[in-house]
């Protein structure tokens, strides 16, 4: 369901009208950019600008598509950001080449194309904002109805009033019956044989069918029904709550199917670009690690005798073990690989507490990184033993493990990091592990990254 066409009288151009916005910021940053470089007298600045326009008109699908998303989520309006850009300055350049025209400086390309991303930002996610008050005072609405009484009826109805801003102009239930218990009885319009009738006179632009897809005679009639008087059919198929999460849709021959486990780094292009950033991060701290791993080499030998790395196994990626580096922080003791530190754990030494607090044991583990045993973010790699204790106690636990480890990750910044005394502690680490997992963007890396720097400098209760 989108956010924005098709909602009341006036809902069918919003799309539009906003769309046609950003062809008037592309123009606008066009004539700024001209403006402030008077070497453009030397381009053919009305064919310049009319590339600059048709370069659009093959992009705008990308442009518009941030217009149909439902809620704001600042890691979506950034890719989408991007890659309507992106794919306008691939199309721009190439119309330039095919032209003959290659006397425009890098540079001006360089402050056409920054100015156009930033005031997207802005515009998308202001714009978002004014449709969804707008939406909250009963405005520029979708008048809606659902077809079925039953638990997933009642789940989209209640996700639907959720929050107003989405649009909904909710008209009632229909059902061949109505339920004694049914908590919304006041809702109930009538039968499947009063469903034409009722959607004629009132004007109903979507149906959304939540009854089972078994029963064909009942599909094939709504859907007639809603075809013959230019109402938009929804399914809503009937997946019970321990299934709800985000769905994506694959096919087997003529037959779709639901994947219910989304991991965008199955995805070849997200987990290139993921193993090269951590290529990057981490051979650039490697080559400067000396700075910082001498001094702490040398505090570690003074503070106690033994090792200055302590490598322990650990589960990594598809639960293969791995050696997971680490400076020493303790003295050298037999229960290192089975018992967790604690706040005032006698085994630590002074310098080891001073590294834990403020995360610097960690720091060697950018070798797995570059070794390719770890990523900069992700889930949280824990000692042998306790992947054999939880695997058995929490029923998704294994799932954290089907993207690589990482040195910091979503847990770690919401607070959950550091020893797990009780069991909700790591039901909720593996929470919110699943769900790094499944809502995973290079951004929401970076967004962790900067998060667990800031956590660092301020201090952690649980860094012990």
């Amino acid at each position: 369901m989108s956010l924005i066409t098709k909602k009341g009288k006036y809902g069918r151009f919003l799309h539009n009208i906003l769309t046609f916005i950003d062809f008037i910021i592309l123009n606008g940053v066009y004539l700024l950019t001209c403006a402030l470089n008077p070497s453009v007298a030397e381009w053919n600045m009305r064919i310049v600008w009319l590339l600059v326009n048709v370069a659009y008109i093959p992009s705008a699908v990308w442009f518009s598509s941030i217009h149909k998303v439902r809620t704001i989520q600042m890691d979506r309006v950034m890719v989408s950001s991007l890659r309507a850009v992106g794919v306008h300055a691939l199309l721009f350049i190439t119309l330039l080449y095919l032209m003959g025209i290659d006397s425009l400086p890098w540079r001006v390309f360089a402050e056409f194309y920054t100015t156009i991303v930033l005031l997207f930002l802005l515009w998308w996610t202001a714009s978002h904002y004014v449709i969804k008050r707008y939406r909250r005072r009963d405005r520029n609405y979708c008048r809606v109805v659902i077809i079925g009484t039953g638990p997933t009826a009642l789940r989209f109805y209640e996700e639907m009033l959720s929050d107003a801003g989405f649009g909904y102009n909710f008209h009632g239930f229909f059902d061949d019956s109505c339920p004694a218990d049914f908590p919304y009885r006041n809702l109930y319009k009538g039968t499947l044989d009063d469903f034409e009738a009722y959607i004629v006179d009132h004007s109903i632009e979507e149906a959304y069918y939540t009854l089972s897809g078994e029963d064909e005679h009942k599909v094939r009639k709504i859907v007639r029904v809603c075809d013959s008087n230019m109402v938009d059919f929804r399914f809503v198929p009937q997946i019970c709550r321990y299934l709800s999460r985000k769905f994506h849709l694959e096919s087997m021959g003529q037959m779709p199917v639901m994947v219910t486990r989304n991991n965008p780094l199955d995805s070849v292009i997200n987990s290139t670009l993921k193993r090269a950033f951590d290529i990057f991060v981490s051979g650039t701290f490697l080559l400067f690690s000396p700075l910082i791993f001498i001094p702490v080499a040398i505090a570690i030998k003074i503070s106690s005798p033994g090792p200055v790395f302590f490598k322990q196994k650990r589960t990594g990626y598809r639960g293969k073990e791995f050696l997971c580096w680490k400076f020493r922080t303790m003295r050298v003791n037999d229960s290192a690989d089975s018992k967790q530190a604690t706040r005032d754990d006698p085994r630590k030494t002074k310098v080891g507490d001073f590294l834990r607090r403020t995360s610097i044991d960690e720091l060697p583990q950018f070798i797995n990184v570059f070794l390719g045993d770890m990523s900069v973010v992700g889930p949280r790699p824990h000692m042998l033993k306790h992947t054999e204790i939880y695997s058995g106690l929490i029923e998704k636990y294994m799932v954290r493990h089907i993207v690589k480890p990482g040195i910091t990750g979503w847990a770690q910044v919401r607070g959950y990091r550091g020893v797990t005394e009780e069991l909700w502690q790591m039901e909720r680490r593996v929470e919110h592990d699943i769900w790094y997992i499944e809502h995973w963007t290079f951004f929401l890396d970076i967004k962790i990254m900067i998060r667990t720097v800031l956590n660092a400098v301020a201090g952690e209760e649980n860094a012990y």
